[in-house]
């Protein structure tokens, strides 16, 4: 039984670099290579693709990934897990065991399904499963009628049942991105599946690295601390049996890995920290303990866990109408007043209700709230954007949208033609008892026969032995003269979307201004910063053991994901507006940094 693997991620979504497993292999040692395809609405992507050609329903760019290094696994003796397989995994599977065939290798490739239930909902509700939207409240009589794919997230448990098996490539559908990388170290370390603390440094260690290049100095705050961006490293977990591990990247790679760029990851997309929910256990981020131990090395230690969630979570996409945008090119003096008249007339001239519009004037800061000051450029794109139940409707905005530019004032060209409707594929997050819907492991050797597996979920003791949620840090007050800085100066942030809610972490560049902000950077103040952009509560959580506060800003995504209009729709740009907020600070606290 070894006592270290390393596993490296090469892609934290699909689009991500096709290169990367490549360089993985070749840029140094891994064990394990992991890689993460799958978003809401990739699925529904898939879904489309599989109607009008029934063999296909997978990420098929992964299969030109394996025809150029499968050689090189083999050599090098790599086990390759991703959730390629979308909504046809078993296609997936037997495409891949025919390419080794066909070049030679003898293998067993394996495969994650079972997790579509787009067809068993009917009977699912008969058993008493509400599928009430697990965000909105909202009742299921919304969306019933018009779901197209319904997946649930399946944890490590039968991933490890393919690794049990022997396989070398192991495809599934909806595993989460955490999972296929706890399950290689449940694998190679027996690790009990009610080990909490040891499941949970899993966890979070695939929380590290299953966004790519963003645990490795991607997207950082102080980006101008990274070496280079050329040939980005992607992340690599040293994990030891005793559930410690080290964030890494290979050598002679560009990024960075330090304390700063794996607090802010750890930060991406974060909820309450107390309560980081997988379908393997919940993951308590107020207990990760991080030591810079220099040269693109960090040292992660003395993470608790807390027992698994009795439900799972479902992913379901539904239609929801049609949406267009386009925008307008507004050049000259006077941008703002001119966009402002164009805006006016357009929608006058329109005069049509729409479910929702959106209305932005691009490169004025306008995806950022109003306080961080707003500049004055020459140029800039007036972007308009409707959603709407009736597809001729949104046809009709489309045709309206070029007419502008022979009727109102000077300067203005359109750019990208007439919008099209597009179809709004809804995202409905559920959750379900984890006994109703069990994973299904298929073996494809190369040579032999195939198995098949159904995994009953692993027995586990559910006592509750982690300590209680550390307490909140007493507000200290830091007196003496004071300066106006922005809050860049003091901290540094990440932010991403939770449905329609962005969380912001702030990170405190020292532990006293962590203390000072505690007092400082309130839920309250971070509501009026966000006036006009954040329509709902604004819930804050503090992370003492990081140095940190993570912010949750409800309602501020118009709607989220493919819903949106907005130029945003993830919010990943809002952290960086925060860091822009003026704060008086004591003078004393900018000594240290």
């Amino acid at each position: 039984m070894r006592r270290m693997i390393r596993i490296g991620n090469a892609g934290g979504y699909w689009g991500d670099d096709l290169s990367a497993l490549k360089r993985q292999l070749t840029g140094g040692k891994l064990d394990y290579i992991t890689i993460d395809f799958l978003a809401e609405i990739t699925m529904s992507i898939l879904q489309q693709q599989q109607n009008r050609n029934p063999e296909l329903g997978y990420a098929g760019d992964f299969l030109g990934q394996l025809e150029e290094c499968l050689p090189l696994i083999v050599e090098k003796n790599v086990r390759v897990i991703t959730n390629a397989g979308g909504i046809n995994p078993i296609g997936l599977g037997k495409k891949i065991r025919t390419l080794a065939k066909k070049m030679g290798y003898d293998m067993k490739v394996g495969v994650v399904y079972g997790d579509d239930i787009v067809d068993s909902l009917p009977e699912l509700e008969k058993a008493g499963e509400k599928f009430t939207n697990m965000e909105t409240g909202e009742n299921f009589d919304v969306a019933r009628d018009k779901v197209t794919t319904a997946n649930i997230y399946f944890g490590a448990d039968p991933v490890v049942k393919a690794l049990d098996e022997g396989c070398q490539i192991i495809v599934t559908g909806r595993v989460t991105d955490t999972g296929i990388t706890l399950a290689p170290m449940i694998h190679e370390f027996g690790w009990a599946f009610d080990d909490w603390d040891k499941i949970s440094a899993g966890i979070i260690a695939g929380h590290i690295i299953e966004c790519g290049t963003q645990g490795a100095g991607g997207n950082i705050t102080d980006w101008e601390d990274v070496p280079s961006f050329h040939n980005m490293g992607y992340p690599i977990i040293e994990m030891s049996k005793d559930g410690t591990f080290v964030v890494t990247k290979h050598k002679k790679t560009g990024g960075l890995v330090n304390e700063k760029s794996v607090k802010e990851q750890l930060l991406y997309e974060m909820g309450d920290p107390n309560r980081y929910l997988a379908p393997d256990g919940v993951a308590r981020f107020d207990t990760i303990q991080l030591t810079d131990l220099g040269k693109d090395r960090v040292r992660i230690s003395g993470i608790k866990g807390e027992p698994r969630p009795e439900t799972l979570k479902i992913s379901m996409a539904y239609n929801d109408g049609f949406k267009a945008s386009g925008s307008i090119l507004v050049c000259g003096p006077d941008v703002e007043k001119k966009a402002a008249a164009i805006s006016d007339a357009f929608w006058h001239r329109l005069n049509t209700k729409f479910d929702a519009t959106h209305t932005s004037l691009v490169g004025t800061g306008s995806i950022w709230p109003k306080s961080t000051g707003i500049t004055k450029p020459n140029e800039a794109l007036l972007r308009f954007g409707v959603r709407d139940k009736d597809k001729s409707k949104v046809h009709e905005f489309g045709m309206l949208l070029p007419a502008l530019i022979l009727s109102g004032p000077s300067g203005m060209a359109v750019t990208g033609g007439r919008p099209k409707p597009s179809q709004v594929v809804a995202y409905w997050p559920a959750l379900i008892d984890r006994n109703l819907v069990l994973p299904k492991v298929t073996i494809l050797p190369t040579s032999g026969r195939q198995k098949n597996f159904t995994i009953k979920p692993p027995v586990v003791n559910l006592e509750n032995k982690a300590p209680k949620p550390a307490p909140l840090t007493r507000k200290i007050k830091i007196t003496g003269k004071t300066k106006k800085v922005s809050l860049r100066t003091l901290a540094y942030a990440r932010s991403g979307d939770k449905g329609d809610t962005c969380n912001v972490g702030v990170l405190a560049r020292t532990p006293e201004i962590h203390q000072w902000l505690i007092g400082y950077l309130t839920a309250a103040k971070v509501k009026r910063f966000f006036d006009g952009i954040v329509l709902g509560k604004v819930t804050r959580h503090e992370m003492p053991n990081l140095h940190a506060l993570n912010f949750l800003l409800e309602e501020t995504l118009g709607g989220g994901g493919t819903v949106s209009l907005m130029l945003d729709p993830q919010g990943k740009t809002l952290s960086q507006a925060l860091l822009e907020m003026e704060v008086n600070v004591p003078i004393r606290l900018l000594k240290v940094l």
